[in-house]
């Protein structure tokens, strides 16, 4: 049996959050919190998981970055800082029985906080994924992940998740994805994954 608050991919929805120009602009390592939300993305759809986008005042603050625009259903357009205040959202999330749901985007302290709240107290199990999320100042991303983690939503990272997601290793799924993780980590310049255990040190 498994733990209640692992995510699968029959269970789980990614919510990406106001990603756009001119908001990007003013957030230190745009580059890779864009890579990271692509990259979860591309897990998505190798796993069919529901995916549902908003911009904020898209007039204001432009469109969403174009290196993740073509990877995003249409955006749903909203003021609120909360995208609960979007009925289609959390109707959507209901009607493809998606109790849980991971939250990445722009910006910690407001949209991602606020939707992480609203989404619990619509019944949801809530997920941030911390290299996924940012905010102008690192002192308002690092409180909003603390007050989130306080009031119940599940701080994780991109491949913690995207690992939860699969489950387990041998699919399909699994090789098109160990793939994309190598692939990350090179772009990234972070240690790189191996699907089998190395038999001597690298």
């Amino acid at each position: 049996m498994s733990h209640p608050a692992l995510m699968s991919a029959d269970d789980t929805a990614l919510l990406v959050v106001d990603v756009q120009d001119k908001l990007m602009a003013l957030i230190p390592g745009a580059v890779e919190v864009i890579r990271n939300i692509g990259f979860l993305l591309d897990a998505a759809q190798v796993l069919n998981i529901p995916v549902q986008a908003t911009e904020q005042y898209p007039k204001g603050l432009g469109p969403t970055v174009s290196a993740l625009a073509h990877k995003l259903p249409p955006r749903l357009e909203k003021l609120a800082f909360s995208c609960c205040a979007v009925p289609q959202i959390v109707e959507e999330f209901q009607r493809q029985a998606r109790p849980k749901v991971l939250v990445v985007g722009i910006e910690t302290h407001v949209c991602i906080a606020q939707t992480a709240l609203d989404l619990l107290a619509e019944g949801f199990r809530v997920y941030v994924a911390a290299d996924a999320v940012a905010a102008r100042a690192e002192t308002d991303h690092r409180w909003a992940l603390h007050r989130m983690a306080q009031a119940g939503v599940h701080i994780t990272t991109c491949e913690a998740a995207v690992f939860e997601w699969l489950r387990r290793a041998g699919t399909p799924e699994f090789k098109t994805i160990s793939k994309m993780i190598q692939d990350r980590a090179r772009r990234a310049d972070r240690p790189a994954f191996h699907p089998t255990p190395r038999t001597t040190p690298a």
